[in-house]
């Protein structure tokens, strides 16, 4: 059973009497512990791809499997199809025990220092890490996921204190601490330089082979295409190959 699969998906949009189709028919299998990577230029639908497997964006028609939970089935999806409370805070449960997110722009809480930023996904609700480890067992995993992505000597301090590259560090590790199976990553290493950008990746990979965490990247970037095991390609909304 894959982790991910997505079977003919669409995503319309209305723009006054023109219908734009966002992504146009996607179908593919991501698999437990890839490192995979949705690849297009600007526009290419690739975002919204993303989104519609993080749960934010609903499809306008098609089915999404997540762990083999057919997430819609209740829901008669169209281009009219609003979010009632009910299937709201349905995705929301799903997210929290699912999914981890990476931004390119770090969303970090900046009157919280780099404990209490990684430590917040755990207070917001059941996880997978706080039905399954005790008080003491998630103080060690905080600390082990803050020494494994080098801040330990920044743990007490808030993020306008942080490069980008130390902050994105912090985004990765708050991403994993709920222990969800699936990390997805939209354009991690955009605001970083070069140098910072390749040691974010090789950090991710590497974490995505001791915990055999399931990353997924939404990018153009070349260098994170080159180090995935499974590459999606998408343009127009179409997906070319996979």
């Amino acid at each position: 059973m894959s982790l991910i699969e997505l079977k003919n998906i669409y995503k319309n949009y209305q723009m006054d009497k023109v219908v734009v189709k966002a992504v146009d028919n996607a179908s593919f299998k991501i698999e437990k512990g890839e490192f995979a990577a949705i690849s297009g230029p600007s526009g290419s639908g690739k975002s919204t791809l993303l989104n519609m497997i993080g749960l934010i964006d609903l499809p306008t028609d098609g089915t999404l499997l997540l762990n083999g939970l057919d997430i819609y089935k209740d829901t008669k999806l169209s281009i009219n199809t609003k979010l009632n409370v009910k299937l709201d805070n349905a995705l929301t449960v799903l997210r929290r025990q699912n999914l981890g997110f990476i931004f390119q722009t770090f969303n970090l809480i900046p009157v919280l220092n780099v404990r209490e930023n990684i430590e917040l996904p755990l207070t917001l609700g059941p996880t997978i890490a706080s039905e399954t480890m005790s008080k003491k067992e998630l103080s060690q995993w905080i600390d082990y996921l803050i020494d494994t992505v080098g801040l330990s000597s920044w743990k007490n301090h808030k993020p306008s204190e942080l490069s980008g590259g130390q902050r994105q560090r912090v985004a990765i590790a708050r991403a994993l601490v709920t222990k969800a199976p699936i990390i997805l990553a939209d354009e991690p290493t955009a605001n970083l330089d070069s140098k910072n950008g390749t040691q974010i990746l090789e950090l991710m990979k590497k974490l995505n082979k001791e915990l055999e965490t399931t990353f997924v990247f939404s990018t153009h970037d070349s260098k994170i295409v080159e180090m995935s095991d499974h590459v999606i390609k998408i343009s127009d909304g179409k997906i070319l190959s996979e």
